[in-house]
């Protein structure tokens, strides 16, 4: 059967996460949903990491197996024709080998978060952020995000029904950035690679960095923290509407490919 690899954008708000659950919506479900509607029997999708709910897609990767040998340009088209109105969307579509998987051939996984300053509700990006009404010093939560980085053992940042074997994960990536808005108030945005993460690791450290940005601690804190491998040493869980999972990467990019399909309509040649 034809393997494909799918890049899939979503709104985590309406559903309980991307994992299929009996008796409420889910990113998983609707997308077997409209490769059911392309295919008899049950389709099933991988994904390459689940989200929580609330949590939002950029650039999360599923395969589909399928019986007809379709374009990715055809078969991205149907999708987002079936997914409709389910705010889903299928931005990338490529032909991949049997042995390609979603989760176990990706060598890392980026998230962004965002935290926005703002007094005044956030009508157009509600349920988009963290909203906070108290500034945030983004230099002090630069210093305690550098605590992090590189090989540890994260037990304070993993959730206490986390069911990865190991605590210890290599964060390659933390970087605290300062974006201009057109309203004038502050964004701070937070990227994080590593190949793989514990569960609410990311919104653990978030949490945690907020505390720094705010004062209540001291970068040094972060480390004491981390040092501790206790997770009542962590700071407060970010809430998943700022999270987004916004790359997968692999040894050899299957959207890059020639035969690849993307959203914009351009087709790898």
């Amino acid at each position: 059967m034809p393997r494909y690899a799918l890049r899939i954008e979503y709104d985590g708000g309406p559903f309980s996460g991307w994992q299929r659950q009996r008796d409420v919506p889910s990113v998983q479900g609707a997308l077997e949903a409209a490769l059911a509607r392309l295919q008899p029997g049950d389709a099933k999708v991988a994904a390459a990491g689940r989200t929580d709910a609330g949590v939002h897609g950029l650039g999360q990767v599923a395969q589909a197996d399928l019986e007809k040998d379709w374009t990715p340009f055809r078969l991205m088209e149907a999708l987002n024709y079936h997914l409709k109105p389910a705010p889903v969307a299928v931005t990338a579509c490529a032909r991949v080998a049997e042995d390609w998987h979603a989760r176990f051939s990706a060598v890392e996984r980026q998230y962004l978060y965002r935290i926005v300053v703002r007094r005044a509700p956030l009508v157009l990006e509600a349920g988009r952020a963290w909203q906070l009404g108290h500034g945030l010093d983004a230099g002090a939560m630069r210093e305690g995000a550098a605590e992090l980085l590189g090989h540890h053992d994260f037990t304070t940042f993993r959730s206490v029904i986390c069911q990865a074997a190991s605590p210890v994960k290599t964060l390659d990536r933390l970087d605290v950035e300062e974006v201009a808005r057109a309203d004038g108030c502050a964004e701070l945005r937070f990227h994080v690679r590593a190949r793989s993460f514990l569960h609410n690791q990311v919104r653990s450290i978030v949490g945690t960095l907020e505390r720094v940005g705010a004062g209540a601690w001291t970068p040094g804190d972060v480390g004491l923290a981390l040092a501790a491998r206790d997770r009542a040493a962590c700071g407060p869980v970010a809430p998943p509407q700022g999270l987004y999972l916004a790359r997968v990467g692999y040894p050899a990019d299957p959207f890059e490919a020639p035969g690849a399909a993307l959203a914009d309509g351009v087709r790898r040649e």
